[in-house]
Parts: C-alpha cells; structure tokens; sequence
C-alpha cells in the first residue's frame, strides 16, 4: 500500500507556527490535500501532540508524534514517535536538556498549546525556537533510539540548522533517513534514505512536499520498516493553497 506523509509540520506551538495552525486546522487540510500519514514536529516540545491525536482520529489520518530538535551545535533534527505518550516523555527529557530567552510573543511569536477542542490551555514562557538542547547529534540520535524512535537529520540542504550548515559533514551515525528539501541535493547524502517533508508553518504549505510510502502495513512499525528500507520517494511541489 503506498501512503502520502508529510512528517515535518508545525503547530501554533512554535513561535515561527502562525496561529491557525491548530492541531486540528493541520488535520483538517492534511486530509484535504490528500495525505494519509502526518507528522507533528514543533521546536523542541510536544505539547500540541494530545490535541493532535484527537485531530487526527477525527479526521481519519495517520499521525506521528515528535518534535524538532535544535542540538548543541545548533542544528535541527526530527524525531517521531508512534504513540503520543512517548512523545510527551521525550519532550519532558528536552525540556531539562533545553535553554533558551524568554519568548517576547510581540517580536517571536507565541507558543500556545492546546485541548482537543481548540481551547489554549497555556503559553510556553521559554523561547523555542531561539535556543539549544545540551546534547550533541550523536547523543540525540541515542536519545531517539533508546525510547524507539525515528531519528531524521532535518532539511540537510539548506543553508541554516542542518548538518551540513552547522559542521559542513554528514557525521556517520545510525540515522533511520534524511530530509532534503531538492530532488537532487548537491552533497553526500551517505547512502540514507531521502524523505520530503513540508516544513510547514502556515496552513498553504501543508503538503507541498511529501513523501510516498510503501508499507505493508500503516503502524508505527510498518512506516519505520519502509524508511529504513529506502522505500519512499520524495515529491516536490510548487503547489500552493
């Protein structure tokens, strides 16, 4: 069965996440657009992800669970999870390892987290997108895999918070894929499997990359299996609205 994911979407949660993009709103236009399989990945924290899952099931999607991390040398990995509660005990492992200013929401942005009904049930004080967990890739990378996660270097081709960005190499590690952002990055990709995700942080992105899955199954073991087997293909799309 092949299934279109979008495994990179931010939420009102993050600062740079306009305000219309609910967890709900996100679902809603994820299954409008086509995809089957989403991801919830903020800047350094879950909190959205219980809204999600509500979301998703109403919706009829497949949903992921994570975050984007920002590591000490400044760059920014996925990790997704396949149940919501071990997302949220990831993100409290983050939350100790984070630092971060203090969120100014007129300048940065607010982060506000959500009920199932759309009801804000607080704002996160700490800048998320502004700071750095105290933990380096390989560290990270063990983090992910020790609660059974998908670790996914994040946008390797752009010219901020990737890997190649912050230390010009790809590290060898035991990355599950990566995410690129081009059909044909003009690096070293070491082999891994490529993934296309949106990036998205207003709703007219959702989908406008993504990647198509052959899985044998749609659960969290099936999607990881057809990853780390490189059977996904990567699409771009200029696609707008």
């Amino acid at each position: 069965m092949t299934v279109k994911a979008d495994l990179h979407i931010h939420s009102c949660l993050s600062p740079c996440g306009d305000l219309s993009m609910a967890p709900r709103d996100i679902a809603r236009t994820a299954r409008e657009r086509g995809l089957d399989l989403v991801g919830l990945t903020d800047h350094n924290s879950a909190l959205n992800c219980p809204a999600f899952r509500e979301a998703c099931n109403e919706f009829g999607l497949y949903p992921l669970f994570g975050m984007e991390v920002t590591t000490s040398e400044e760059l920014h990995c996925l990790a997704l999870f396949g149940r919501m509660e071990e997302s949220l005990a990831f993100g409290e492992e983050i939350t100790r390892l984070y630092r971060g200013p203090v969120n100014n929401p007129s300048k940065s942005g607010d982060q506000i987290y959500l009920d199932g009904e759309e009801n804000i049930l607080g704002e996160v004080e700490i800048n998320l997108a502004q700071g750095a967990c105290a933990i380096g890739l390989g560290e990270l990378g063990n983090l992910i895999a020790g609660r059974g996660g998908l670790f996914i270097p994040a946008h390797i081709d752009r010219p901020s918070y990737s890997v190649y960005s912050q230390l010009g190499f790809l590290p060898p590690d035991s990355y599950d894929a990566l995410e690129t952002t081009q059909a044909s990055p003009p690096l070293d990709t070491g082999g891994y499997p490529l993934l296309a995700s949106s990036d998205a942080h207003y709703p007219e992105d959702i989908g406008k990359r993504y990647t198509e899955l052959d899985v044998e199954e749609l659960s969290f073991h099936g999607i990881g299996r057809a990853i780390k087997e490189g059977r996904c293909r990567p699409v771009f799309s200029s696609r707008r609205g």
